[in-house]
C-alpha cells in the first residue's frame, strides 16, 4: 500500500515537473514572438515631434519638442482651432496616412497619462471622450495602477509589470494600433479591424501634475 502511495507521489511529482517545463517553454515562445514583433514594429519606426500649437495652454513642452508635462499656470496662447481646450492633450506634427509606423514614450514615473492616436477631425474643444468612434485609440493610466484601453467599451487592463516605456505601431491599411511594454518585450493591447478614412496623429495626454505627484514629463525616446 505504501508503495503505491509513493508511487503515485512520484508520478505526480513528474506530472508537475512536465506542466511547469510546459508553462516556461509557452512563456519563453511568447516572449520571443514579441520581441521579434518589436524588432519588425522597430523598422517602422518614425521621429516624432510634439506640434505646440495643438498644446492645451498648461501643458509645458521642451525645446526640443520631445517632452510634455503639466505646468500649474495658463499660458497666454492664442486660441487656435486645433488647440486642445480643455484636454489636456497634444498632437504630434507627423501625420499618416497609409503604411506602418512606429513610435516609443518613456511614462516613468507618472501615476496618470493616454498615449495613442488620433484622427484629424476630433473635437478639440469642450469635453473629450477617447474612443475609436470619437476618433481616439489610446491606452491610459489612472491612479498610479488602473490601466486601460479606451475602447467601445473601455477595457480594463491587468499588466504584471508597470511599463516604463511604451512602444505604440500603427498599420494604416489593416486598421491595426498596438501597444507594447519595451522594457518588458509584452503586449499590452491592440486595436484590430478598425477603418481609417482620415490623417492621423501621434497623440500624448501627460494629465494634470496633481500636486508634484504626477509632474514626471512623457518623452518620446528613440527607438533602439
Amino acid at each position: 500500500m505504501e508503495m503505491m502511495e509513493e508511487q503515485q507521489k512520484a508520478a505526480e511529482k513528474q506530472e508537475q515537473e512536465l506542466i511547469e517545463e510546459l508553462e516556461q517553454e509557452i512563456t519563453e515562445l511568447k516572449m520571443r514572438n514579441t520581441e521579434l514583433e518589436q524588432t519588425i514594429f522597430s523598422v517602422f519606426s518614425v521621429d516624432v515631434t510634439l506640434d505646440p500649437d495643438t498644446a492645451h495652454p498648461e501643458l509645458i513642452l521642451s525645446d526640443d519638442g520631445k517632452q510634455v508635462r503639466c505646468g500649474d499656470i495658463r499660458q497666454k496662447l492664442p486660441d487656435k482651432p486645433e488647440r486642445f481646450d480643455p484636454g489636456h492633450c497634444v498632437l504630434g506634427k507627423e501625420v499618416f496616412s497609409s503604411g506602418r509606423f512606429y513610435f516609443e514614450v518613456q511614462v516613468k514615473g507618472k501615476t496618470d497619462w493616454d498615449l495613442g492616436v488620433a484622427r484629424e477631425s476630433i473635437n478639440r474643444k469642450g469635453e473629450i471622450t477617447a474612443r475609436p468612434s470619437d476618433g481616439y485609440w489610446t491606452v491610459a493610466l489612472r491612479n498610479g495602477n488602473e490601466y486601460k484601453a479606451c475602447d467601445d467599451p473601455s477595457v480594463s487592463l491587468s499588466l504584471r509589470v508597470k511599463p516604463q516605456r511604451v512602444g505604440v505601431f500603427v498599420d494604416y491599411e489593416e486598421g491595426l494600433v498596438c501597444f507594447y511594454d519595451v522594457e518588458s518585450s509584452s503586449h499590452i493591447y491592440s486595436f484590430t479591424a478598425q477603418s481609417f478614412t482620415e490623417k492621423l496623429y501621434p497623440l500624448f495626454c501627460p494629465s494634470l501634475n496633481y500636486g508634484g505627484k504626477n509632474s514626471n514629463p512623457l518623452i518620446i525616446t528613440p527607438v533602439n
